[in-house]
């Protein structure tokens, strides 16, 4: 069981898509993912065609009434197994945050029902670093961050390095963290030179692999489908497979 969380403490950079194309492309080489949608906005799950589940048929079950993980767990026409989000997550912070402790739940969660999956498990996080993202930290054997070129991206990937780096301490190990340009643009010089900046400032933990701005990662979802299910010869979908095979390749899965 490899559990990567996938976050960005900014908005609208691509950690929906990231999580949903990668568990697809992982789905079609028969590696069997599990997606955990943390997000109360449940947009992955939106995205894998999971509308309106009811609220105890979700992962806010897991955090407010204990229900195992395993009994949340949908098997999806493509081959990812879903742990669909629900709003009722945005009431987990009020809930349950002054809960010693409450911080190391999903871990425990993911250990008690899934340690005998031989599979990775991709976490969608909420873009706020509250109860539930937390959770997804103290999870993860390693971060994926999704960043793209503006200012404000760049600057939610620098605070959550530092944020890492400090919840390493209490964890007592690192946690391996890449980091994926999305929106990428080569012809625009703004693209270029965040490029240059985050290969200076994070260099061999800076995928390789860009994931162009591609008008068919944003529409497939409206479709409750993966880039392979929309648009299979699409450049997204092309790079969302360089990129699956990239961090294949480092052992980021394992």
């Amino acid at each position: 069981m490899a559990v990567i969380a996938v976050f960005n403490q900014k908005g609208g950079v691509g950690k929906t898509t990231t999580t949903l194309n990668v568990a697809a492309s992982l789905a079609l080489l028969e590696r069997n993912p599990i997606v955990l949608d943390l997000d109360p906005q449940a947009h992955v799950s939106l995205a894998l065609g999971v509308r309106h589940p009811p609220g105890n048929a979700s992962i806010a079950a897991f955090f407010r009434d204990k229900t195992p993980l395993d009994r949340l767990m949908r098997r999806l026409g493509n081959g990812i197994r879903l742990l669909p989000g629900h709003a009722d997550l945005s009431k987990i912070d009020a809930m349950l945050g002054g809960t010693p402790g409450v911080a190391g739940s999903l871990k425990k969660g993911l250990e008690a029902t899934l340690a005998w999956e031989d599979a990775p498990i991709l976490v969608d996080c909420a873009p706020a670093l509250g109860v539930l993202s937390l959770n997804a930290l103290c999870a993860a054997d390693r971060v994926l961050i999704p960043v793209t070129s503006d200012f404000l991206s760049i600057q939610g990937l620098n605070r959550l390095d530092l944020a890492l780096n400090v919840l390493e301490g209490p964890l007592r190990r690192r946690i391996p963290r890449r980091v994926v340009m999305t929106r990428f643009d080569e012809g625009k010089p703004q693209c270029r030179e965040a490029l240059a900046s985050l290969k200076s400032r994070y260099g061999e933990n800076l995928c390789e692999t860009r994931i162009q701005d591609d008008p068919a990662l944003s529409e497939s979802p409206a479709h409750g489908m993966d880039i392979f299910a929309y648009s299979s010869d699409s450049p997204g979908a092309h790079d969302y497979r360089l990129l699956t095979m990239e961090l294949l390749s480092k052992g980021f899965f394992q």
